[in-house]
């Protein structure tokens, strides 16, 4: 996985294709309105519990992927394999979250 920091941007292999995945402010405003956060703090704090569910991978990968210039729909991402399985999966939004936020214990 490729992290460029200055970018917010990561790279991960999802489907079997290298994908860009970026948290742009449009995408950030989308998060927001599917996880009925009312804002960035609170979406920040959501994500520093540590506890996600399915759904809020679903969310978060989507999220990235379109804003990284993807166009996928929320059920092209759910089907979307990781070589890792579910720890592949939650570690490409763990990355992409702290692109975005920077580490956890900062956001």
């Amino acid at each position: 996985m490729l992290i460029n920091p200055r970018r917010g941007e990561i790279s991960a292999v999802l489907g079997g294709a290298e994908r860009r995945l970026c948290l742009t402010l449009g995408a950030l405003a989308q998060l927001e309105r599917d996880l009925a956060a009312g804002d960035l703090q609170s979406l920040a704090q959501r994500f520093s519990s540590g506890r996600v569910s399915a759904d809020d991978l679903i969310t978060i990968l989507h999220a990235g992927l379109v804003g990284g210039g993807n166009a996928l729909t929320r059920e092209d991402v759910a089907d979307l394999d990781c070589e890792d399985g579910l720890a592949g999966y939650a570690a490409i939004a763990a990355q992409l979250l702290e692109a975005a936020f920077g580490p956890a214990d900062e956001a």
